[in-house]
């Protein structure tokens, strides 16, 4: 099926690697035009050699989400390179494995302004370009902790049912200007570090039947863990203008993921 996003215009941020990346690539294989931005130079530029795309489907910029001039600053770039915006991915982020006896008032500032500020900061910026697009949409990528907490994850968890409770919020409002607004949330993906983790326990299990173990030991009906790939196809059809009735929604890219709260 073709899913109506050739020559549209989509910006994804943290598309360095892991999920962004997938959802990078799975964009540009569908025909749209992407600007993504990252932290570190020479990870992006290893990105950019390695993508089979010139600069009239591909743009990249330094940028910490968290810098909200910076992110303004990319987003205005990306309007003038490519004439606008259709659509925002908000994906830059990452996790912090402490337990509340371990956590002190700066983790929780730092974890709360990462999360918040790499949804709001895009999407303040790209508001205007989304309101001139006839498919506005935006995807906040975040995970099952938002719905299923876990102690060892205390802060991450907590800040990702803040962002869950913000997308939806943000679906009723910016409904009235044509932008649909949805999550995906994201269970255990390899992204690279599974298979590291593996080749440093030292087990003798093949990889498959290492997963497998995890895999059970977290309740993942589906017996592995995902892919990065996986995520980007879900991130791709609520992208899709084909999708156009679906707002204020959460697709779980989990496994069967199926403990705590509902």
């Amino acid at each position: 099926m073709d899913l109506g996003l050739a020559d549209r215009t989509v910006l994804v941020t943290g598309g360095s690697s892991g999920v962004g990346l997938a959802t990078v690539r799975a964009l540009l294989a569908e025909g749209a035009r992407v600007a993504t931005c990252a932290r570190t130079p020479e990870t992006l530029a290893a990105v950019a050699a390695g993508l089979d795309a010139g600069p009239d489907r591909l743009l990249t910029g330094v940028c910490d989400i968290r810098d909200a001039e910076a992110t303004a600053a990319f987003v205005r770039r990306t309007g003038d390179h490519f004439g606008g915006l259709d659509a925002l991915v908000n994906n830059a982020g990452s996790s912090r494995m402490k337990r509340l006896a371990e956590t002190t008032a700066d983790d929780w500032r730092d974890e709360l302004e990462l999360k918040f500020a790499g949804v709001l900061n895009p999407l303040h910026a790209a508001l205007p370009l989304l309101r001139a697009s006839d498919a506005a949409c935006l995807v906040n990528i975040n995970a099952v902790l938002a719905k299923q907490p876990e102690p060892r994850l205390i802060t991450t968890s907590a800040a990702r049912a803040g962002i869950l409770n913000l997308s939806a919020s943000l679906a009723r409002e910016l409904a009235p200007d044509g932008i649909r607004v949805n999550s995906v949330c994201l269970g255990l993906i390899d992204t690279g570090q599974w298979t590291r983790r593996h080749a440093a326990s030292g087990s003798t299990l093949s990889y498959a039947q290492w997963q497998a173990e995890l895999a059970a030991d977290r309740g993942i009906a589906l017996g592995r863990i995902g892919r990065a790939d996986e995520v980007a196809y879900a991130v791709l059809t609520l992208l899709s203008p084909r999708a156009s009735y679906i707002t204020g929604t959460t697709v779980d890219v989990c496994g069967g993921v199926g403990r705590g709260i509902a």
